[in-house]
């Protein structure tokens, strides 16, 4: 009896034994195949992401270079005559020709009314602007020039959220076409001159554009210089009231803008 119970633990033990080796032996040979494979991926996958970043390098630079070239054509319009440089940004805007030239002659008249010496443009980036985005800075362009105002900061506002730049005319549109969202739903014009107060120096007029009356309260008596107003796109009752009372209230006045 005891030489038989001797003999099972030892059947048992090598058991235990031979199971041992054969997971150590699995793990060995799945560690291996993990290995292989691995390395097959990387041989396979390391040239394409190579190319990719090649790729995105290139685009990188091409980008970079077109902003700094939009920063010199910018900075270099500040040296030209007032009608070299409206030539050049109504070029840009497709408007230095025919009717259209007309409509904006008209539109720009009444920038020169604007008081003092600095301009602080305050720009709607919500949704409802977004089909205007590419079209916006050649329009500021003109606005700036015709007004014969310094540029002297740029305030996009959408959704309670609102930055402000400062800088050179060049720099700011840059950081404008690279900062601003033109999405959202919620034209928070009130926050905008709240901020645009807090975040610059108090210019000779506001300029506000936009499309949409304002989903916020205004504070007409906190903001510090006139507003003159200019409604973009189609006409809506309500916004040419708001943005005509704004004007009012600050003693500023409506601009209008008609493409035809």
């Amino acid at each position: 009896m005891k030489e038989r119970r001797k003999f099972t633990f030892t059947n048992i033990h090598e058991s235990f034994s031979d199971m041992a080796l054969l997971m150590l032996a699995t793990f060995i040979f799945l560690f291996v195949m993990i290995l292989i494979t691995s390395r097959l991926a990387e041989e396979y996958e390391t040239p394409k992401l190579k190319q990719k970043v090649g790729e995105m390098a290139r685009e990188l630079q091409q980008s970079d270079a077109d902003r700094k070239r939009l920063i010199r054509e910018l900075d270099d319009m500040a040296v030209m005559s007032t009608d070299a440089q409206m030539e050049r940004a109504l070029e840009a805007a497709q408007l230095d020709s025919g009717q259209g030239r007309k409509d904006f002659d008209i539109f720009i008249s009444g920038l020169r009314n604007l008081p003092g010496k600095d301009l602080h443009l305050v720009v709607d980036a919500t949704g409802s602007m977004h089909g205007l985005s590419s079209f916006l800075i050649p329009i500021l362009r003109v606005i700036v020039i015709r007004s014969g105002k310094h540029l002297d900061a740029i305030t996009w506002f959408s959704d309670e959220k609102a930055d402000t730049y400062t800088g050179s005319m060049g720099e700011m549109f840059d950081q404008l076409m690279r900062g601003a969202p033109f999405i959202g739903a919620n034209e928070t014009i009130g926050d905008a001159f709240r901020k645009a107060a807090m975040n610059a120096r108090t210019p000779g007029a506001y300029l506000l554009l936009g499309d949409e009356p304002s989903d916020d309260r205004i504070f007409y008596l906190n903001i510090p210089s006139p507003v003159f107003t200019l409604p973009i796109g189609r006409s809506n009752p309500t916004t040419l009231w708001e943005y005509q009372t704004l004007a009012d209230k600050t003693g500023g006045k409506m601009l209008q803008l008609d493409f035809k």
